[in-house]
């Protein structure tokens, strides 16, 4: 093996302090990690540099300006800056024909999200450490000494939600690893949970979880060698053509049609629970495979998929209720990579733009009220409530305070019926327009329950609001009993299942505008949609309490 090499590179107006291992020459992959913020530096990687190249990789860390041995001022210091020094260093000590796999640690999760949007196709891994991303106004501002407008827009509540990081991550296709440590004082859970959330979109992702580390992963590396193998065997694990799907590859083979091969595979977008891939055969036509890779979906796989699959069973035979059919399901991971359902593919397209919305609302009402007469032979489980007055965490003000005191109090006594649960424009297929505009499928059955009607409704009108403004999901009532819906309750009861369904996105509703900006919603930022749901809970205050 090398020796470890110091190098100093010169840019962005500064002297920069590296150290390199590995094989010199051109191919191979290379690993380069990145230090935190504060007193972070190169030299508490070396262990994990040297790890990277006992595993056959070149690998290479650097003190950012005001770091380290790198000369600089730490104040004059700033996200862009951090930036353009990685892109410096990287495009002189890296060779530009192998594989590009980034390390960031707490600040650098941001500088690793900024490399991998400017390298694109040519990073084949991250491994994000502790990871921290931030808000679009605190990218070009100096860090300061902590009291200026970098700690002001950093520390502003909820500021990093809309960060353009967050974007990047779920458009990334490589391998992912993300490390998080047993307690994090540093950054929120709120953050690290949306980080997950973003490379489980369509990254080869592993959460990794320390048991016993704290915020500082690149010392607990350093002083616990069994942890930082794992580590390093994680980022490099399925870089190969397969993408780490080697066990699911084979699984979808032995469930097609005897001579049938998948030629192709391409993402679908709009979810944001699961890796939905759309799988192309060799006679043209197609299937859809789901796949949970996210932790918590993972847990819960066996009942969602199994519910799934029982649902799209039953829905065989249902007619008016177009669903996809079965082909396979492994929703233990027992023969896959990840818990995994694989099913026929239905005609037509999400639409959440803004043509034709009148009479989209009416189909959704009217397929909704139909969904509602299906009788199951046996039922499904009861429905679960998804937030408690406990878990909301919502903005100071009379509106928010009242709207939690609603749920304060037993369910309200309902005549239950069969439920999708989770009915909203994202899940619902349309072909054609003007007079010929059809609903052609209705997916994403994991949730399907028994409950009242009134929980369908006040979800699909939630997202309605979200969507299209307070007024969209206010009136959606109305389209649902026009067209034969059950009979909803009344008054406080009806405004109970609304709350409980609407408080449910408080404070995060922007976690939806992810799948929506890549259905072209570009305009819904964390902002509209707050202003939004806040109009709406108050819309349904005033007309139901």
């Amino acid at each position: 093996m090398s020796e470890l090499i110091p190098f100093t590179h010169p840019a962005d107006g500064e002297r920069l302090a590296g150290l390199r291992r590995g094989a010199d020459g051109p191919g191979g992959a290379t690993a380069v990690l990145l230090h935190g913020a504060g007193n972070g530096s190169a030299d508490r990687l070396v262990p994990l540099l040297e790890e990277f190249a006992a595993h056959g990789c070149r690998a290479l860390a650097f003190d950012f300006s005001g770091h380290g041995r790198s000369t600089g001022l730490l104040r004059e210091l700033s996200l862009r800056r951090r930036f353009e020094q990685a892109v410096s260093v990287i495009d002189a000590h890296v060779p530009a024909d192998g594989p590009l796999l980034l390390v960031g640690f707490s600040m650098s999760g941001q500088t690793v999200a900024d490399l991998a949007r400017h390298y694109g196709g040519r990073v084949a891994a991250v491994g994000l450490c502790a990871p921290a991303v931030y808000a679009a106004g605190a990218w070009d501002v100096p860090f300061g000494a902590g009291d200026g407008r970098f700690s002001e827009i950093i520390r502003t509540e909820g500021s990093w939600r809309g960060s353009p990081a967050l974007d990047v991550l779920r458009a990334y296709e490589g391998r992912a690893v993300l490390a998080v440590p047993a307690r994090d004082e540093v950054i929120p859970a709120a953050v690290t949970e949306a980080v997950s959330e973003a490379l489980a979109r369509r990254s080869q992702f592993t959460h990794q979880e320390i048991p016993g580390a704290p915020h500082r992963l690149g010392l607990w590396f350093r002083d616990h060698a069994g942890d930082r193998r794992a580590f390093v065997t994680a980022v490099l694990a399925g870089l190969g053509e397969d993408g780490g799907w080697t066990a699911t590859r084979a699984w979808v083979a032995g469930q097609l049609p005897e001579g049938r091969t998948v030629t192709g595979s391409a993402f679908l977008s709009g979810g944001w629970s699961a890796q939905m891939r759309r799988l192309t055969l060799d006679d043209g036509s197609a299937l859809v495979l789901r796949s949970f890779v996210q932790p918590f979906f993972r847990r819960h796989a066996g009942g969602l998929l199994g519910r799934e699959a029982e649902i799209l069973t039953l829905l065989a035979d249902e007619e008016g209720v177009p669903a996809p059919g079965l082909v396979g399901v492994d929703a233990a991971a027992e023969q896959c990579d990840h818990p995994s359902l694989l099913m026929t593919v239905l005609p037509g397209r999400v639409r959440v733009d803004e043509e034709e919305l009148a009479p989209r609302v009416g189909l959704l009402a009217d397929r909704l009220a139909r969904i509602h007469r299906v009788v199951p032979a046996a039922r499904p489980r009861t429905y679960q409530a998804w937030t408690s007055p406990e878990r909301v965490t919502a903005p100071a003000g009379a509106v928010w305070e009242r709207a939690v005191d609603v749920i304060r109090r037993e369910p309200p006594p309902y005549e239950g019926c069969f439920l999708h649960r989770d009915f909203h424009p994202g899940n619902v297929l349309f072909t054609g327009s003007g007079a010929g505009l059809r609903i052609s499928g209705v997916v994403d059955w994991v949730e399907t329950s028994w409950g009242p009607a009134d929980l369908d409704v006040a979800h699909c009108s939630t997202a309605l609001a979200l969507l299209h403004g307070a007024e969209q999901g206010l009136a959606f009532r109305a389209a649902y009993e026009e067209r034969g819906g059950r009979r909803l309750a009344d008054g406080p009861a009806h405004l109970y299942w609304r709350l409980l369904d609407a408080l449910a996105y408080v404070p995060d509703a922007a976690k939806l505008a992810g799948p929506w900006r890549e259905l072209g919603r570009t305009d819904l930022t964390p902002r509209v949609l707050a202003e939004r749901l806040e109009a709406y809970v108050a819309g349904l205050l005033e007309r139901y309490g």
